[in-house]
């Protein structure tokens, strides 16, 4: 299959989006995260899509996603709405950075540092237990490192194509001191302005394929609700350590990604 040309409407079509759209719920519940990072590799894999569009289609897939997996944390109060917020309005201007930035930077250089980040994360997960009790309490001080901490995020999503979860989540955890369902919940909130302003750029540039985001989208609202409530009853170091499972996976992709960019 040409890799530019658009898959053929059939049943594996469906089959496929639906499928990959009940795992990154699932996945987007349970971490906190949009999902992108099994939605894009899985719609190359499976269906043949090229990267650019596979990520622009994902971008679209994950605001009902995450609007379901907002409300389902929403529930048991885990959302801090203001900081989530503050967010998002700096990783929507780190965004517009990064892919300024994205032709002159190298990749590859920048795949291995993210991939030294996670490491320091994954390690970090293990000496770090969250406190179901914590409650991220605005301060100026607070409110300025939170602003910060959305435009980095916004500015490695803009060269990398990762999603916001991914960081956020365990920066909130380890700088923050948050908890970890209200990290997860406030780092859902955050990604539907980001995911919309990102998914109405790709839609000028034609790289959104609407009929996969909406099968994909709306498979993942079925099980990001499950994967939300599976967060809450997780004891939080089980949890620590299934996300760190996670990120190891990041990790491993990234690194395969810079390995083929530094052969090329």
């Amino acid at each position: 299959m040409n890799a530019s040309a658009p898959p053929r409407r059939g049943a594996r079509f469906i089959f496929a989006c639906v499928g990959i759209g009940l795992l990154a719920g699932l996945l987007s519940g349970l971490f906190g995260v949009g999902g992108g990072t099994v939605i894009v590799p899985l719609l190359v894999l499976l269906l043949g899509f090229d990267q650019r569009r596979a990520a622009g289609t994902s971008l679209a897939a994950i605001v009902p996603t995450a609007a379901v997996g907002v409300i389902s944390y929403a529930v048991s109060g885990s959302v801090a709405w203001i900081p989530a917020l503050i967010l998002a309005a700096g990783a929507v201007i780190g965004a517009q950075v990064g892919t300024w930035l994205l032709p002159r930077m190298s990749q590859t250089a920048l795949r291995w540092g993210f991939v030294g980040f996670l490491a320091v994360v994954i390690v970090s997960l293990f000496f770090v237990i969250p406190s179901r009790d914590a409650v991220l309490e605005l301060t100026w001080l607070t409110g300025s490192g939170l602003a910060v901490l959305g435009l980095i995020t916004g500015v490695l999503a803009g060269l990398l194509g990762v999603g916001g979860g991914i960081i956020v989540v365990p920066a909130l955890l380890l700088l923050f001191g948050t908890s970890d369902l209200e990290a997860k919940g406030t780092s859902l909130l955050m990604m539907i302005p980001t995911a919309i302003s990102g998914t109405i750029g790709n839609l000028r540039r034609h790289n959104v394929d609407l009929a996969a985001a909406g099968l994909v989208g709306l498979a993942a609202c079925t099980t990001t609700a499950v994967g939300a409530w599976l967060a809450t009853i997780v004891d939080p170091f089980l949890g620590n350590i299934l996300f760190a499972a996670f990120l190891v996976f990041i990790a491993v992709q990234m690194a395969l990604k810079a390995v083929r960019g530094r052969t090329r």
